[in-house]
């Protein structure tokens, strides 16, 4: 086997731990954890199936790991060895996720439509209007 072979294995491995310890925790959070984090990453909730199954080489993307860690309430044990694999698999994207700006969760109170799918449709509209917020912000850096 070459080096790269040995890091691309490593690397895989490392990213199948962190999945599963992503994984275990939301089995084990109430209903609805699930569909908050995806509403809180501004993901439809077929992200969370891909960043929490090792079937799947969708790494978690760095700027999301407070959310998810604020929202599924990792124990600090745990938080710790996700952080080491999360690590392994993903060589430095730690250190510039750290120094980049934070991201911090606002609450809006607003009007309930009268209608699941409306006011589903408006929360992701406030969602989308967030993000794109925050990038304008950080391009203004």
């Amino acid at each position: 086997m070459s080096a790269d072979t040995d890091n691309v294995s490593v690397e895989a491995t490392a990213m199948a731990e962190y999945k599963g310890i992503l994984q275990r925790l939301l089995d084990n959070r109430p209903s609805g954890t699930r569909q908050r984090l995806a509403h809180a990453l501004g993901k439809n909730r077929s992200f969370i199936t891909q960043i929490t199954n090792a079937s799947y080489a969708v790494p978690i993307p760095a700027p999301h790991l407070e959310t998810i860690f604020e929202i599924v309430h990792f124990p600090t044990h745990e938080r710790q060895a996700f952080l080491d694999a999360y690590g392994r698999a993903h060589p430095g994207r730690l250190q510039r996720a750290q120094s980049s700006r934070r991201i911090r969760t606002a609450t809006l109170h607003v009007p309930d439509l009268g209608d699941e799918e409306r006011n589903r449709r408006l929360d992701h509209m406030l969602s989308e209007l967030a993000v794109q917020v925050a990038k304008i912000v950080e391009d203004g850096q």
